[in-house]
């Protein structure tokens, strides 16, 4: 059963998904990174899946198992206070079962919101919109048993970012998606691989749902997404690759020429060892 404090987490995850702002969301792949993305000021965490396979010598793109994922969602959800919103990939399975299955463990680990990609494996293809629509609205009707009817559900497309499709005509293809997958319980609309300001501001008039954009170096600024209608930026899988960049750099440096320069602004011994008491 969820209790009163997911409860109005949800609520405030919802509030800032819709309150006119934008909501920046760093994503976490563990409690460590959860807790310096909360220390540095996030309103909300969200879990990338590439970096919790990763840490987890998996393979992104429904490497994991669902328990594996639920786990690392939970450890997350325990190490901090603000909202949680879980990346559940495909949901674990392709059937509407398997999501309503993925989204009740996600709600009993912590988790107060979702994104749920429309991608059957990496690269395409993708669920057609009337199957997607049926997975979506399996989680929202999960959801509510759950006792959670205010969970945020993220619709993820793919359609951008695996170039399904003639070029032309892809925003006509996530516009229709948009509509069927708001009919289906949608809250927000996450379309990865989309980064040109003309496109997502033609696509943020073409929805009632609160557009997502994954962000990261050549993207958009946070304020020029904010001022095309963006209400929700994140960074995917892009914080745990300049981890795991520097992880390689600083071992590389440490085994040729014996010195720590990558080390250099390392944080702080006693920040990182300071986790609050659960």
């Amino acid at each position: 059963m969820t209790t009163d404090t997911q409860r109005t987490n949800a609520a405030t995850l919802r509030s800032l998904t819709h309150d006119g702002s934008v909501l920046v969301l760093p994503n976490a792949w563990d409690p460590a990174s959860a807790l310096q993305i909360a220390a540095a000021g996030a309103k909300a965490v969200a879990t990338t899946s590439a970096g919790v396979a990763w840490a987890l010598g998996r393979n992104d793109g429904q490497g994991m198992t669902r328990d594996l994922a639920v786990d690392a969602v939970a450890r997350i959800t325990a190490s901090v206070d603000v909202p949680v919103s879980a990346d559940i990939e495909g949901g674990y399975g392709a059937a509407p079962e398997d999501v309503a299955a993925t989204v009740r463990a996600v709600i009993a680990a912590g988790a107060v919101g979702i994104n749920l990609e429309d991608s059957q494996a990496p690269g395409g293809p993708l669920f057609d919109t009337a199957e997607q629509a049926a997975r979506i609205r399996a989680a929202r009707e999960a959801a509510t048993e759950a006792g959670l009817p205010e969970l945020v559900i993220n619709a993820r497309t793919d359609v951008f970012l695996f170039g399904i499709g003639e070029e032309a005509g892809r925003l006509e293809d996530v516009t229709k998606r948009a509509e069927a997958y708001a009919e289906a319980g949608a809250d927000g609309l996450f379309v990865p691989g989309l980064v040109d300001l003309t496109t997502i501001a033609e696509l943020v008039t073409r929805t009632a749902l609160a557009v997502n954009i994954m962000a990261g170096p050549g993207a958009p600024s946070v304020d020029e997404l904010r001022k095309a209608g963006v209400r929700r930026v994140s960074v995917g899988s892009a914080i745990p690759q300049a981890v795991y960049g520097l992880v390689k750099k600083a071992a590389a440096e440490i085994l040729s020429s014996g010195t720590y320069t990558a080390l250099a602004d390392a944080e702080d011994f006693g920040n990182l060892n300071a986790f609050p008491a659960r």
